[in-house]
């Protein structure tokens, strides 16, 4: 379905310098109308690594483009109510254009719960009850940044998942949920594999575009994929040998028609599609719009 041609490794960093080529110029021209720059507020516990590293990069990025942001630390012992009134101040704040709370959240929280108070309009990563059932009712407003991030890599390399086989390795609702909903708005036939999944290896290998999120880094191995495959690897995991993903990628390479490399891949296009969400929150917020 997909031939291979000289770009087959996929370079996230050109999409998204694509992507803050045109948020910058949306940006530069929200500023005159509010008359400040957006802001956004991330909200972030504990050490994890992958996760400090992602905000340093999305907060670099938001500089890039003329987004403030803006940094609440809090303690791992924080009590729910503490972090969701937190969360209200915020969402009463006009100053205030987005809200970010950075994943994962202490283990005593419910991270749905928290997650679902705030509000829409400035739920920068899509992940409220309200920009979800959005999506599912084809009426998507702010759809959560990765796979929003897939969706443009596909877009951009012409992909056509129409028709296609998509098997997605992860079915949370940061990734695999929102993701698979996507790709059925797109009239893919999609596949949803997850850890109790018997024989991943006979689903994966049936994908014409195989997107894997697991966070267990050799997972995907060359006899996981079918010749000239699409190989979208989401998953970023530290280890002593430096960042890596789910897939083999030196072997994985030799069969896929397109793949993306960790990093350098899916995520940089993951914090681009952060910032156009930005511009939708702030556009939102400036016109008094009620995304409910």
């Amino acid at each position: 379905m997909f031939q291979k041609n000289s770009d087959q490794v996929i370079s996230g960093k050109k999409i998204a310098s694509l992507i803050k080529t045109q948020v910058k110029e949306d940006i530069d021209r929200l500023r005159v109308k509010i008359h400040r720059k957006p802001r956004v507020v991330s909200l972030i516990s504990g050490d994890n690594a992958e996760a400090r590293l992602y905000l340093k990069l999305r907060n670099k990025a938001c500089n890039q483009v003329g987004i403030e942001p803006m940094q609440h630390e809090f303690s791992s012992q924080i009590s729910k109510q503490d972090l969701i009134k937190e969360i209200h101040q915020l969402n009463t704040d006009e100053n205030v254009d987005g809200i970010l709370v950075q994943l994962p959240l202490p283990d005593h929280i419910n991270q749905q719960h928290v997650l679902s108070e705030i509000n829409p309009s400035k739920d920068v990563e899509g992940f409220t009850s309200v920009n979800m059932g959005r999506l599912v009712n084809n009426n998507p407003f702010l759809v959560p940044c990765t796979p929003l991030a897939v969706m443009k890599i596909l877009a951009h390399h012409q992909v056509q998942i129409k028709g296609a086989h998509v098997v997605i390795v992860n079915h949370s609702t940061v990734v695999g949920k929102p993701l698979a909903l996507l790709c059925l708005q797109k009239n893919a036939t999609v596949s949803v594999a997850h850890v109790f999944t018997e024989d991943l290896k006979a689903i994966t290998r049936q994908a014409d575009v195989l997107i894997t999120a697991a966070g267990v880094p050799g997972l995907i191995t060359e006899d996981h994929v079918k010749q000239d495959a699409v190989v979208i690897d989401v998953a970023i995991v530290s280890t002593n040998d430096g960042i890596t993903g789910d897939v083999d990628f030196e072997k994985v390479k030799n069969k896929a028609s397109l793949i993306t490399p960790v990093p350098g891949g899916v995520g940089p296009v993951t914090i681009a599609s952060a910032l156009e969400n930005m511009v939708k929150a702030t556009k939102a917020s400036f016109k008094g719009e009620n995304t409910e």
